[in-house]
Order: structure tokens, then sequence, then C-alpha cells
């Protein structure tokens, strides 16, 4: 936020909760709600989405209404009645939209999967300015009874953070992701953190700050603390691959140990050097999710064993490359 508009919003926080709490609460969560706006700013962002419309220019597009009443949009590559292949799904972070994730899509889309990626509402072509939690996992169920049963599901930052949520059955309404895999890919362990972190930019007090947190189990049937994927990452059918980067700003490195540390079903893959977005677009890390979701990879999640030899599965992309 603009010093300016940050100094008003705490001066409007600082009445309204003297007045009440309560509704101080109530009035942070719809800020903390609404969503960046949907334009990309900068002549880097408007390449990089222009190039990623481009890319999928030529994919399927489908609104998906939610229960809610809000709306989601889904692209598909390699759709249709072209015989049994894998499907995956793809999920984005905060503020970002699948076209700023075109080079993963087209990626897994080469492989001869069909691949759905879905805007969360909010963001990219479903419009609106509004998304939280239980709308994104609303939005995960959605795509699985439109498009059916997914092989593996693929998030960045909040998607993934989503996707855990949705694959633990956290909200027993929504139907959970299906897929015996899922990469995370700079993804939090738990969101308690980022309410902390709202409430003190904006100022809120004690009372405040809990009735904030308090409107996540008024929305969502759950409270904050239960969304922590960082426990349930060990509870969950599905093989999981942990991508992040130790020089990521915006999602701790933390989380990804976390995530490690869960047990033998979470796999790491350390990207440093790439931060918390360029992350999704980089070579090694295309790499890695492919090979993780190669069926001979999958069956042998740990290594592979050539000439008595073993590979861990991520060095395999450029093990490969040197053969």
């Amino acid at each position: 936020m603009a010093n300016f508009a940050l100094k008003v919003i705490r001066l409007g926080f600082s009445v309204l909760q003297a007045v009440s709490p309560r509704l101080a609460g109530r009035a942070a969560f719809l800020l903390f709600c609404r969503t960046p706006s949907q334009r990309p700013k900068g002549g880097k962002a408007k390449a990089a989405h222009a190039a990623g419309a481009a890319r999928l220019a030529g994919a399927e597009r489908f609104v998906l209404k939610l229960s809610s009443g809000a709306k989601a949009h889904a692209y598909r590559l390699n759709g249709g009645a072209l015989g049994k292949r894998k499907r995956y799904l793809v999920t984005h972070g905060w503020g970002s939209s699948v076209v700023y994730m075109a080079d993963l899509v087209s990626t897994l889309a080469a492989t001869g999967a069909e691949v759905v990626a879905l805007d969360f509402p909010g963001h990219g072509r479903a419009r609106g300015r509004f998304l939280h939690m239980g709308l994104a996992v609303e939005a995960i169920a959605a795509a699985g009874e439109r498009f059916g049963a997914f092989d593996a599901a693929i998030g960045h930052s909040f998607g993934g953070a989503a996707l855990m949520v949705s694959a633990a059955a956290l909200l027993p309404d929504a139907a959970p992701v299906t897929g015996e895999r899922l990469v995370l890919i700079g993804a939090p362990s738990d969101m308690a953190w980022l309410f902390t972190d709202f409430g003190r930019l904006i100022g809120l007090g004690a009372a405040a700050q809990a009735a904030l947190e308090n409107e996540v189990h008024h929305v969502t049937g759950r409270r904050l603390e239960d969304f922590d994927a960082g426990n349930t990452a060990g509870t969950i059918s599905s093989s999981v691959l942990v991508v992040h980067a130790e020089d990521d700003k915006e999602v701790s490195s933390a989380h990804a140990r976390r995530y490690g540390a869960t047990g033998k079903r979470v796999r790491l893959f350390w990207a440093n050097g790439f931060g918390h977005r360029r992350i999704v677009g980089a070579a090694p890390v295309l790499g890695a999710v492919a090979a993780f979701l190669e069926e001979e990879a999958h069956k042998e999640l740990e290594c592979i064993k050539k000439d008595a030899e073993i590979i861990p599965i991520f060095e395999l992309p450029a093990r490969r490359a040197a053969l």
C-alpha cells in the first residue's frame, strides 16, 4: 500500500475499532480479501501477460459457477475425446493468473496430458475483486465436478496452499481434489502469519485482530489455526513435491521445510535463485515437475537406479540432458 493510503486506512481502523472491534474485524476481513487490480503494471508485467495470453490463445475456456454465487474461470488444453490420458490441474497465486503460468501449463500439455488451469474468483478472466480460501477450495471442487478426477494438481503460492487445504478435506462441503501427486511451488504451509502481518500493517488492536480471525470461522466453518497444511501434509494419500527458493522474499523457505518434515511422501526441491515469482517458469523447476509427474518417477519416488547408480529424482532432468 502507498504510504498515504496506509495512513488513511490506519486512521480509519483506529477510529472504528475504538467504537466496535467486531465491526473493525469484519471490515479488515473484507479488505484482506480484496484482490489486486488485474491489469499488469510495468513493462515486464505487461510483456509477460501478453506472452502468456498468446500461448493460451488456443485453449478452451470455461466459466465455473460456484455455489456461493462467485465464478471461476478455467482454461483447458488437450481436452475432449482424445483417448485415455493424464489430467492435471494448475492453480495460481494471489494477485496472479493462469497467463503468468503459461510456461508451466505448456510444459504439462506437451506431455500429452489434459491440462485444466484455474483462474480463481477475483483473478484473471474470472473478474471480480474478492477471494478467500473457502472460495478457492470451492473453485477447485467445481473444476473436479466439471472435468472429472485429476491425476495430479500443481499450485503456486496461495494456489498451492489451496490445493493442500482441498486435499486434506478441511472444508467438508467441498469435494477434495483427487490425484496421486501434488506439486506445491512457493506455497505457504499455514495462513495465520498472513493475518498477523496484515493486522499489524493496518494497526489492529488485540480485540479487532481476534474479530478479524474469527471471520475466517464465520465464512468457512473452520478456525484460522485449522488451515495449517504443514500439519496435514503427512496425512494425505498423495505424494507431494515441494518446490521452493531459499531466496523467496514473499513466502519464507521455512514453510517448505515444514512440509518436508511431515513425512516420507513429501519431497523437497530447492530452486534457489528464482525467488517467488520467476520460479514458476524456471527451466529446472519445469524439468523437476515433469519428472515427478512421470509414471516411472512416481513408481520410484525417491530415486531411479541406472547402472547400479542411484540418481535422486531432483537430479533427473539434468542427468537426462547429459545422457
